[in-house]
C-alpha cells in the first residue's frame, strides 16, 4: 500500500495538512482496490491505478476502458487513449 500512494510532495506544512493528504491517498487507493475487486479484473491494482490515472478526463465506461487497454504496462503505451489530445 505504501509504495503505491504516490505522495511525492506534501502541499501543506502543518500536521493537519499532511494527515489530510495521506488520508486522501489511502482513500483513493482503497476505492481503486474496491473497483479492482468488484470488476474481477485480471490486472494488478497498480496497473488499474495507472490506467485510471491516464484516463481521468475520458468519459468511457470502466468496463470498456479496461477492455480496450490490451497492453501490459501503461508506460509502454504508444498512443494516448484520447486521440488528438497531445497533437
Amino acid at each position: 500500500l505504501k509504495q503505491h500512494l504516490k505522495i511525492k510532495k506534501f502541499w501543506g506544512t502543518t500536521e493537519n495538512a499532511v494527515r489530510i493528504q495521506i488520508a486522501a491517498a489511502i482513500i483513493t487507493y482503497c476505492l481503486v482496490a474496491i473497483v479492482h475487486h468488484d470488476m474481477k479484473l485480471e490486472r494488478s491494482t497498480y496497473e488499474v491505478l495507472q490506467i485510471l490515472s491516464i484516463s481521468l478526463t475520458d468519459k468511457t465506461h470502466l468496463t470498456d476502458l479496461f477492455d480496450k487497454t490490451k497492453f501490459n504496462y501503461v508506460k509502454e503505451l504508444d498512443c494516448p487513449l484520447i486521440p488528438g489530445l497531445f497533437d
